[in-house]
């Protein structure tokens, strides 16, 4: 490997399937801060996957197994034709977040699916992926993973929040990295845009027109989850028990639930930032208009936004990130953030059959 320069691929599958994001970055080894997205892309779900994924939840370990090694040939596929069309030469190594199928760390219990050994034989090339299974071993949440770039990468920013399939944010305090999941976002709205036909409710135009139901509102922001201290994390298993029949039971009308949820989550983000500080906001929430300005009216403030790329695909970024941690055998999970029983380096490296 390149002692003054690194090239890798991150590849990132987020809750909320809006795609698969693949960065092909340039890492100067001096300074991390030194980085080059030299290509990004984002490729649709076909309809087969995207079902097979939302329904992965229900599937039995048989059937887990097998979706594990077909959807680590997809990515393997994707990959293939990202490294083709850009003409990429010079990869150290393929960082992949895989798609979490299940998260539920206070049983030990989390997967992504994506098989590393299959993504390294089709693609020829070196794979580090499964960054969470370690940390849960090791008592941690496995989540949230991306703190470890913001504290390294973008310390500029007093906050860094995303806003994808849920909302998590990451802060210093106190000489640590403090990071978790504060509450659904797009894992909710684009559930309820899907029953309009809808991928997303686009730059949030449905809610906006919307009625607020306050007292779905005043039950979600009583939701237990919201008093915990963290370390704490999301899946959908917990949107699927809290959020889901909550909503169902207390409205029908799906622009009152999208606006309404939007409140809730303004509400959850202002209970975290609650000075007019730096925040550096990334994710496909970014983009909806409607959510942002609720979010700056409970701020009280503006948020500048950063450019379209690291907005997209900062998480991309930052698994590619983990993988160079990783391949260098430096801390990539912080106990201070996952609750783990100590800081540590994790992932599974796998190298292509016969190399």
């Amino acid at each position: 490997m390149n002692k003054n320069e690194i090239f890798t691929i991150g590849l990132m599958s987020g809750t909320s399937l809006d795609g698969i994001d693949l960065v092909y970055v340039k890492f100067k080894k001096v300074s991390y801060k030194d980085f080059d997205i030299l290509h990004s892309e984002t490729i649709s779900y076909p309809k087969k996957w995207k079902s097979a994924l939302q329904n992965a939840i229900n599937f039995s370990s048989d059937e887990l197994k097998f979706l594990d090694i077909e959807y680590g040939a997809f990515l393997g596929a994707v990959l293939n034709e990202f490294i083709d069309k850009y003409q990429i030469q010079n990869i150290d190594f393929i960082a992949s977040h895989g798609h979490t199928v299940l998260h539920q760390p206070e049983k030990g219990v989390t997967l992504q699916i994506g098989n590393g050994q299959v993504i390294a034989n089709d693609t020829k090339q070196k794979v580090i992926c499964d960054f969470r299974t370690q940390d849960v071993k090791l008592g941690g949440q496995g989540a949230p993973l991306v703190p470890i770039g913001d504290a390294l990468l973008f310390s500029d920013y007093e906050y860094c929040l995303n806003l994808g399939g849920f909302s998590n944010i990451s802060y210093a305090k106190e000489g640590e990295r403090i990071a978790f999941d504060i509450c659904p976002v797009n894992i909710v709205l684009n559930h309820y845009a899907n029953k309009l036909g809808l991928a997303y409710d686009a730059s949030g135009d449905i809610a906006s027109k919307g009625k607020l139901n306050q007292q779905l509102l005043d039950k979600l922001n009583s939701l237990k989850f919201y008093q915990q201290k963290p370390p704490k994390s999301l899946g959908l298993e917990w949107v699927k028990e809290h959020i889901f029949p909550l909503i169902n039971d207390l409205e029908t009308d799906i622009s009152a639930i999208l606006r309404t949820f939007v409140a809730h989550i303004a509400c959850q983000i202002s209970k975290i930032i609650k000075e007019n500080n730096s925040v550096l906001v990334t994710g496909g929430g970014a983009f909806n208009s409607f959510l942002m300005h609720q979010i700056e009216i409970s701020l009280q403030h503006k948020i500048l936004l950063p450019k379209k790329e690291l907005i997209d695909f900062k998480e991309a970024l930052i698994f590619a990130f983990l993988g160079l941690l990783r391949f260098d055998n430096q801390v990539n999970c912080l106990s201070s953030v996952t609750g783990a029983k100590y800081d540590h380096s994790s992932g599974m490296i796998f190298l292509p059959s016969g190399g």
